[in-house]
Order: structure tokens, then C-alpha cells, then sequence
């Protein structure tokens, strides 16, 4: 059985993975957050758990030596856009040093597979948040070599995880509070954690063959936040853009289109040009132009959400 190590394991992608992947891999959850921690090891008593921060490279590094992964998911990271936007420093000693630890460490263990998890805000980033992802990409681009295979996966706003927005107002609704709007015309790529598991999965699989140095995306469809807001309660009240925030976001631009692959519903970002046109993507891709979720896809949204919560409190 290969072992996968997860930096930010207790968080919203490293569990969504553990819960499609529990009988396929020994799985070693590394974050600093002991409380989620603990409650992580509580749902799913199999994974181990490590305390520790990316940044602090001697800590990790006696971690990944400990374990000696066959794949490293490296997930850790400061994620919060308004939080970046305060805090630039805290930002690039988790986003872009914890990540340069993450790749030294990978070639110097001589871990096989390193996966980077990156967001749409990496694309055309206009927020320090989507900057310090981007930069992330690059460096994983940069290190990937015969012998470490690195990849990024790129995917819009998980439903559910930490900070997001549905958790958010079903509280906001519980306590009887107006939900907070920032704009009518917001848009967001939305997906669930089954969605989240299998980007990552394929990249395990891709380098089965030996294939790194991509970014591994998947077609999503987006929801007007406005709608999303409405079917959780009718007293909604608009503040206003926050700091580094936009009303829709890049998941392919189109300076990448030309990179691109597709394969199915998977997308690769490859690191040279693909010259079969018939195999790229035709445009770009944004919570602007993509397939719009409909009504009932966004009450199973809101369903997923709520069982999560639940579990949650249930550990």
C-alpha cells in the first residue's frame, strides 16, 4: 500500500481525500492546527497524525524522513483573501517559503510524487492570495524532474471548507441574521469534496506513467452567489466588495489556453504549447463563461455542506 503524506491534512481537500482514499492508501495527515488535528483522527482513526508547520523546515523534515511518502499532497496554506491582504508577510512565509521548503525537502528525501494544491485565484491572480498560489505553480513547474515528479492541481471554492461561504450564512440563518452579499453579479467555480478527491487522484495516476510538470484542472460549473444566498434564507443584505475580491474568477486564461490539454473532463496545463488544436481548449475558462449550476445541483451543494457540519460536530 503507497503512503501519502498531507501538509494541511486536517483541513477541507486533505479530508475530503482521506474520505475517498482510506482503504486505497496509508495516509499521514501533517498540519499545525492540533484541535482539527485530533478531530481528524477521531473520523478516521487509520490516518496518522503529525504535528508541525510547513515553515518550520527541521519539524517537516523529520516528519517526511519518519514516514518516507510514495506521494506527498501538499495542501497547507494561508487561504483567506482579506487575511493575505492584512497580513503579506504571514502570506509569503506560508504560501511561498512553506512551499520552496515543501520542493527542497521533496528532491532531498527523493520523495516520488509532490502535488501542489493551487486555486482559480492562481489565474490572473489580482489578490495576494492568488499571487502567492501562482508563484507556488511555477516553483512546482520548476522543480519537476525525472526522478520528482511535481504537479499542481487548480480547482474554484470547495463547498464547505474552512472560511467558505455556505457554512457561513447557514449559521448566520441559525442565529437569525441577515446573510452578507457582497454583489448580485458575484460569481464562483463551486465543487464538492468527490470532485476535489478525484483532480488529485488523477494526478496520482498521471504519474504513474511518469507525468509530471502539468497543472491539473477540471471543468466546473458556477453559481451566482445571489442564488446560492436565496435558497438559505430571503433576508440578505448586500456590504460591498472586500479588499483583493472580484465578482468573477479565472479558472484557464487565456494566455494558458494554448497550454492546455483536454482529456475528458480533465484539463492539463502543460509547461510547452500543444500543438494539436483539435486537444486544447477553445477558450478561456471563468465563473463567467462556464455552465451554470442549476437550482437543484445547488441544494445537494447546500446538503453536502450541512452532513459535513454535522460530522464535524459529531467529532
Amino acid at each position: 500500500m503507497k503512503k501519502v503524506f498531507i501538509t494541511g491534512g486536517s483541513g477541507t481537500v486533505g479530508s475530503c481525500f482521506m474520505e475517498h482514499n482510506l482503504k486505497k492508501y496509508q495516509i499521514t495527515s501533517y498540519s499545525r492546527n492540533e484541535k482539527a488535528q485530533v478531530a481528524l483522527k477521531r473520523r478516521f482513526p487509520k490516518v496518522d497524525i503529525l504535528l508541525g508547520s510547513v515553515e518550520d523546515k527541521f519539524t517537516l523534515e523529520n516528519a517526511l524522513r519518519s514516514v518516507k511518502p510514495d506521494v506527498l499532497i501538499h495542501a497547507a496554506a494561508l487561504k483567506h483573501v482579506d487575511t493575505a491582504e492584512k497580513q503579506p508577510i504571514q502570506v509569503v512565509q506560508s504560501n511561498i517559503i512553506g512551499s520552496k521548503n515543501i520542493i527542497d525537502l521533496s528532491v532531498d528525501i527523493n520523495i516520488p510524487v509532490t502535488i501542489g494544491i493551487s486555486t482559480d485565484k492562481a489565474c490572473n491572480p489580482n489578490n495576494l492570495y492568488g499571487f502567492s498560489k501562482k508563484i507556488m505553480e511555477k516553483m512546482f513547474l520548476e522543480a519537476n524532474n525525472d526522478k520528482n515528479l511535481f504537479c499542481c492541481t487548480r480547482f474554484g471554492n470547495v463547498a464547505g471548507s474552512s472560511g467558505s461561504v455556505i457554512p457561513f450564512w447557514i449559521n448566520c440563518k441559525k442565529e437569525n441574521k441577515p446573510l452578507p452579499l457582497t454583489s448580485e453579479n458575484m460569481t464562483r467555480l463551486m465543487l464538492d469534496g468527490k470532485q476535489v478527491s478525484s483532480i488529485i487522484e488523477k494526478c496520482i495516476l498521471e504519474s504513474e506513467n511518469k507525468k509530471g510538470g502539468f497543472i491539473l484542472s477540471k471543468k466546473m460549473k458556477k453559481i451566482y452567489l445571489k442564488d446560492l444566498a436565496q435558497l438559505i434564507s430571503d433576508n440578505i443584505k448586500i456590504v460591498g466588495l472586500r479588499p483583493g475580491e472580484v465578482l468573477y474568477e479565472d479558472l484557464i486564461s487565456i494566455d494558458e489556453v494554448e497550454f492546455t490539454r483536454v482529456e475528458g473532463e480533465y484539463i492539463f496545463i502543460d509547461n510547452h504549447i500543444n500543438q494539436n488544436l483539435n486537444s486544447r481548449l477553445k477558450n478561456t475558462l471563468s465563473s463567467d463563461n462556464a455552465e451554470l449550476m442549476m437550482d437543484d445541483e445547488l441544494r445537494s451543494l447546500i446538503k453536502y455542506v450541512k452532513n459535513r457540519m454535522t460530522d464535524t460536530l459529531n467529532y
